[in-house]
């Protein structure tokens, strides 16, 4: 007998801009959302509200920017309990952040800064996502991110680094395969390479983005439509991983919902050029 295959599960980013779309209540072809942690903590005021209105048609997911689960001072208490309030109150199906560091002390610096892929830099990781795992009595997602420098002191490559990572903590990698695509061209590496090096059962979740071409270097943007190059290397991934969840992320820029979501069925129209044709009417009970 055949194993069952599943659908795709396509989602795009919950952003402000589609909150009057999206408070009609219309009829959309994306099966969920994911929500930026931050912009929904201490909040009573419309955020939250159409936050819920939209947990309450869909699965939700939420993506952190401040965890900074390598630093070496610890996770915030204060941070952490206010998303264990906010996890509790959306009951998301994917808790994730970045795999870096976001500031020093009480200062968040709001970037998403690199570090060298070391034992020392490991090990500060481990107990990190071994705390926050066991205070939020669930696993986590963690992101690579894009970078624009890199370090000698490495004793990893980021893809090997990442391995190590999920297969000590348990947590699972959400995949930017723009990231990817991103650092493959500013730190001249083979993307396919990186891609393969990953095993599919560690991947919990897919992003899609668009970056800017800067002339020497590739910048992170989420302001442009997903290039070739990043759908080509969707492809090859998705391929082997049909299971796994896949978001479009735009955040500058951003286009009207119904663009945003033609985008996003382009990785649905992909999954299904590996995978087959799926019957519409199961898309709403995919996860």
């Amino acid at each position: 007998m055949d194993t069952p295959r599943t659908n795709p599960q396509v989602g795009v980013g919950l952003r402000p801009t589609h909150y009057p779309f999206l408070q009609e209540k219309p009829e959309v072809r994306v099966q969920w959302f994911e929500a930026i942690s931050e912009n929904y903590m201490d909040s009573e005021g419309r955020p939250i509200d159409m936050l819920e209105l939209v947990r309450a048609d869909y699965p939700v997911a939420l993506h952190g920017v401040s965890l900074s689960i390598v630093s070496a001072e610890g996770i915030r208490h204060d941070y952490l309990a206010k998303l264990k309030i906010l996890i509790d109150r959306i009951n998301p199906f994917i808790v994730s952040d970045h795999l870096c560091w976001t500031g020093h002390q009480a200062a968040n610096l709001h970037d998403l800064l690199p570090f060298p892929f070391t034992e020392d830099a490991l090990r500060v990781i481990q107990d990190n996502v071994d705390h926050v795992q066991n205070y939020l009595k669930r696993h986590i997602l963690l992101e690579n991110v894009s970078t624009y420098l890199s370090f000698p002191q490495s004793q990893h490559t980021e893809w090997e680094f990442l391995t190590i990572v999920s297969n000590t903590t348990g947590c699972k990698l959400l995949l930017d395969v723009n990231n990817l695509y991103v650092n493959s061209q500013n730190h001249h590496f083979d993307p396919l390479r990186f891609v393969d090096a990953i095993p599919t059962d560690l991947i919990g979740q897919i992003h899609l983005a668009g970056y800017t071409d800067m002339g020497t270097y590739l910048f992170d943007t989420h302001s442009n439509p997903v290039s070739t190059e990043v759908w080509n290397l969707f492809s090859h991934v998705i391929a082997r991983a049909p299971d796994v969840p896949v978001l479009i992320e735009w955040d500058d820029d951003i286009p009207e919902f119904p663009r945003l979501e033609e985008e996003a069925l382009k990785a649905a129209a992909i999954w299904e050029n590996h995978h087959g044709p799926v019957d519409a009417q199961a898309l709403s009970t995919i996860i």
